[in-house]
């Protein structure tokens, strides 16, 4: 006799409050995960940036060198670099370890809004409000972009970088996706200005949200709309989306200090989680598990799901800070 395969559990959701941590960087511009999920980053409006260990609510080192606010950031496959980029038109490549600058690049013509390194960490990728794409050899000692993309004709509010094709986002309304391997661009219209772009886990659909307060799921390869996901505001600010670490729900940030969180294949909101009283501007969600970082009023929040384990009692880091 054949016993029935026991229905598999819904996914988790990251809805427990772990902690709430300060920053004192003034405003919290954007808050990232590194590569795996280990530490996370903070861009903050007092021209810092700084690194932490959120399982255990630790900043680790502060990193000076930008002129303006700083607002975004990456960190290199191995955790020995980071990227960050500013209203101050530069791109920094830092050294983890001693906090160090190792490269600023310039060549921008407004603030950079955007930054993402390539997948073995060799070139760094920026968008700027100039309506630009940049790409930037980390390895080299030229100056100089060694790739420009300009075809969005407004700011570039988004890029995300996945194996060999670069996913930007811009102001004008147009989702792009360059194929570098060969040498092709495609471009979707959604018709409202894009303020977010992400890539899905197998890298074939496309996510973006725009300032119609709506977030659209489309096919990378026919641009063919699958599904379409409201319920939040976002009218007024650039704010951050993404897919979940399974690819089973959408996530976005909300002006009304909320994130959102719908089932990606039946669009229905299911999780509407209260962060804050004001604009939650920034999330990031964990590689690997049900972990998601909030950034709000000067500080950032780690959540986590239910029978998700602190990870401080769990996780010893073993790379070198």
């Amino acid at each position: 006799m054949a016993f029935p395969t026991p229905k598999p559990k819904p996914p988790e959701l990251p809805r427990v409050l772990r902690r709430r941590l300060d920053c004192n960087q003034g405003a919290v511009r954007a808050v990232r995960f590194n590569a795996d999920g280990n530490y996370c980053m903070t861009c903050g409006s007092d021209k810092s940036l700084k690194l932490w260990n959120p399982h255990k609510g630790t900043m680790l080192k502060s990193y000076n060198g930008h002129g303006y606010e700083v607002l975004d950031a990456a960190g290199s496959c191995d955790n020995s670099q980071l990227c960050s980029c500013s209203s101050d038109k530069t791109v920094i490549l830092w050294d983890v370890a001693q906090g160090q600058v190792i490269r600023k690049f310039r060549g921008h013509a407004g603030k950079v809004n955007c930054v993402q390194f390539n997948e073995e960490s060799t070139v760094i990728i920026s968008g700027s409000i100039d309506s630009s794409i940049r790409c930037w050899d980390c390895r080299s000692r030229r100056p100089d972009a060694i790739q420009i993309m300009d075809e969005a004709k407004d700011g570039i509010s988004s890029i995300k970088v996945s194996d060999h094709e670069i996913l930007s986002g811009s102001v004008d309304g147009h989702l792009r996706c360059y194929d570098l391997r060969k040498g092709e661009m495609c471009a979707d219209y959604v018709g409202s200005p894009i303020t977010c772009v992400s890539f899905s886990q197998d890298a074939q659909c496309l996510l973006a949200s725009s300032l119609d307060s709506a977030l659209r799921l489309l096919d990378k390869d026919t641009g063919e709309l699958l599904g379409e996901y409201k319920g939040h505001q976002n009218q007024s600010y650039k704010l951050d989306s993404c897919l979940s670490e399974k690819d089973t729900h959408v996530v976005s940030c909300s002006e009304d200090g909320t994130v959102c969180f719908w089932d990606l294949v039946e669009g229905s909101l299911v999780l509407k989680l209260p962060v804050c009283k004001g604009v939650v501007q920034s999330l990031s969600f964990h590689p690997t598990e049900p972990c998601l970082l909030t950034a709000s009023e000067g500080g950032f929040q780690v959540w986590s799901g239910e029978s998700h384990e602190d990870a401080s009692s769990s996780r010893e880091c073993s790379n070198t800070v």
